[in-house]
C-alpha cells in the first residue's frame, strides 16, 4: 500500500521557542521527515525566533544535531538534509521587548501563508500576539499554533482565549493537542462513521463500559517541579483524554469539517456528569527500582499533587445513558501504553449453556505498536463438543500495511501540514476548551475542599489497588496495562 503524498502551498513558518525542547525533538524532525517526503515546496521557510543569540548558520548546526538525534532514522536521499538546512533562518529576539521584532518583519513574505508556532510557555502567548499585530506581520491568512496547557483552570482559560482573540479570530488559532494527530485516533473515526458494523452498536444498549488508558513508564523526573504545579487531572485529563472521550462518545457529524466536527465534541463535554467523590482515585508513585519516589522528584515531601488519576465518568446524553466510562492515566506504570477499550454487553440468551462469559472487546491501540483488535467468540478446534473461546482480528498497521504501516507519521507532521492546509478539524475550539475546564474546575476544588490525599502505589505497577476496587464494585476489571 502506497500513501500519497500532497504537497502544501509555500509558507513561512515562525517558530517562537526554536532552540527548545519540543521544537528539537519533534517540530523540527517533524517538517525534516515532511521535507523528504516530498510535502514541502522548494519555496517554503522556517524560522527560528528565541532569546540565544545565534546567526542562521548557528541554528542550522542545532537543529541538524537534533534531527540527527530525534529524526526517527528515516532514510533520506543523499543531500537532503542540507536541502532541509537550506530553509532555517533564525532571528534572536525578545518576546515583552522590542528586540528582533523589525529584523523578522524584514523576512516575512507577503504571498505565502503565515504560521507562527507558540512553542513558549502560555504566559507569552499574549505578548507573541500583540508584537506579530504591531509589526504588521499578520493579516486575515495569518495562522497561530498554541501548545497545552492552555489555562490551568477555566478562569484562566478565558483570560487566554480572550487574549489571543484580541489579535486573531477563532478561525486562525490552532490549539494543538499532539494525540489528536496519531493515526490510530484518526481511524477511530473511520472505524465508527465509515462501517456499517459499528454505529448502529455504538451506544448503550450494546455498550457495557468503556476503557480509556494512557499509561506511562517514566516518572516526572526533572520537570517534578512545574507538574507539581499541575498534576494528572490538569495535565493529562482536562485535554488529552477528554478528548479521546469525546471522539468516542460524539454523534456522527453532519459532514467532515471543522466546525461540525468541533461541534460535536462540545455536545459531549456539556453532557458529561459531576463526578462523585467515590468514582475517584488518586495516587502518587513511590521510590523503587526505577528510581525516587514522586514527592522526592517534585521537591516536597508533602506534595498532594497525584501523578494517578482514574475516575468513572458518565454521559447523560441518549445514546450513552447508563454507561460508564473508566479513565485513568499515570506515570510510572507497568508498561507504556495508550488504549481505548470498548466492552460490548453479554448475549442476552445464549445457547450454548453456561459458556456465556464471552464478550466482544473493541481495542484501539495508540501507542506502542498502533493498531485495532476485535476480540470475537469462535469453537475452540477439535473434537469433544462445542467449547467456545475468543480469539483477536487484529489489525496491527506495522503487518497489515505493510511499510506504510510501520512508518507511520508523526501527530505533529499531520498536524503541521494541517496548519499549513488551514485546515482545524484536528485541533481544539476555544469553546471546547473552557468546556473541558468547567467541568474539571468542580473536580479539583472538591478535592482539595476535602484535603484528599492520593494513595501511594509501587512503581512499575498498574496503579492504586484502590482503583481495582472502585471497578470491581460494578463487578468489572480493567484492562491489563501491557506494552
Amino acid at each position: 500500500m502506497v500513501s500519497r503524498v500532497i504537497p502544501v502551498d509555500p509558507f513561512d513558518l515562525v517558530i517562537f521557542g526554536g532552540t527548545g525542547d519540543l521544537a528539537r525533538r519533534k517540530i523540527l524532525p517533524g517538517l525534516f521527515r515532511r521535507f523528504c517526503a516530498g510535502q514541502m515546496p522548494k519555496e517554503a521557510r522556517i524560522i527560528g525566533a528565541a532569546r540565544a543569540d545565534m546567526d542562521a548558520a548557528g541554528y542550522r548546526a542545532l537543529i541538524a544535531e537534533a534531527i540527527a538525534e530525534f529524526g526517527g532514522g528515516r532514510a533520506c536521499e543523499d543531500g537532503t538534509l542540507d536541502g532541509f538546512l537550506e530553509r532555517l533562518h533564525y532571528v534572536p529576539i525578545d518576546a515583552r521587548g522590542e528586540k528582533g521584532w523589525a529584523d523578522l518583519a524584514g523576512l516575512m513574505r507577503d504571498d505565502v501563508v503565515r504560521a507562527y508556532y507558540f512553542s513558549v510557555g502560555p504566559s507569552l502567548f499574549g505578548d507573541l500576539a500583540q508584537r506579530l499585530n504591531a509589526h504588521g506581520m499578520t493579516d486575515e491568512a495569518s495562522r497561530i499554533v498554541v501548545e497545552k496547557p492552555f489555562g490551568r483552570d477555566l478562569a484562566s482559560a478565558k483570560a487566554l482565549n480572550k487574549d489571543l482573540a484580541t489579535y486573531f479570530d477563532e478561525s486562525q488559532i490552532y490549539r494543538i493537542d499532539h494525540y489528536l494527530g496519531k493515526e490510530t485516533v484518526q481511524n477511530l473515526m473511520a472505524v465508527r462513521f465509515g462501517n456499517m458494523l459499528f454505529e448502529p452498536l455504538w451506544n448503550s444498549q450494546y455498550v457495557d463500559h468503556i476503557q480509556i488508558t494512557v499509561a506511562e513508564t517514566v516518572g516526572v523526573g526533572g520537570r517534578g517541579e512545574y507538574y507539581d504545579k499541575s498534576g494528572a487531572m490538569r495535565d493529562m485529563v482536562q485535554n488529552h483524554l477528554m478528548q479521546l472521550l469525546c471522539l468516542i462518545a460524539m454523534e456522527p457529524p453532519s459532514k467532515f469539517d471543522p466546525d461540525a466536527v468541533r461541534d460535536e465534541k462540545l455536545k459531549v463535554i456539556r453532557a458529561l456528569d459531576a463526578v462523585e467523590p467515590h468514582h475517584i482515585v488518586r495516587g502518587q508513585y513511590e521510590a523503587g527500582d526505577e528510581g525516587p519516589g514522586y514527592r522526592e522528584e517534585a521537591g516536597d515531601p508533602r506534595s498532594r499533587t497525584e501523578s494517578y488519576i482514574a475516575m468513572k465518568v458518565g454521559i447523560s446524553n441518549w445514546r450513552w445513558a447508563g454507561t460508564p466510562f473508566y479513565l485513568r492515566t499515570g506515570k510510572r506504570l507497568k508498561a507504556r501504553s495508550s488504549e481505548i477499550t470498548v466492552v460490548f454487553k453479554e448475549l442476552n440468551h445464549s445457547i450454548f449453556g453456561e459458556q456465556q462469559d464471552h464478550r466482544n472487546v473493541l481495542s484501539i491501540r495508540l501507542q506502542p505498536n498502533e493498531g485495532i483488535t476485535l476480540g470475537v467468540t469462535i469453537k475452540e478446534p477439535g473434537p469433544g463438543g462445542m467449547r467456545l473461546v475468543d480469539v483477536p482480528l487484529d489489525m496491527t498497521f506495522a503487518d497489515a500495511l505493510g511499510e506504510d504501516g510501520a512508518d507511520q507519521t508523526d501527530a505533529y507532521e499531520r498536524l503541521i501540514m494541517d496548519v499549513i492546509r488551514g485546515n482545524q478539524t484536528l485541533f481544539m475550539r476555544g469553546d471546547e476548551v473552557e468546556a473541558a475546564w468547567a467541568w474539571t474546575d468542580p473536580i479539583i476544588d472538591g478535592w482539595d475542599a476535602r484535603g484528599d490525599v492520593p494513595k501511594t502505589y509501587d512503581s512499575g505497577s498498574e496503579g492504586p489497588v484502590d482503583a481495582v476496587q472502585m471497578l470491581a464494585r460494578d463487578t468489572r476489571v480493567w484492562r491489563k496495562v501491557a506494552p
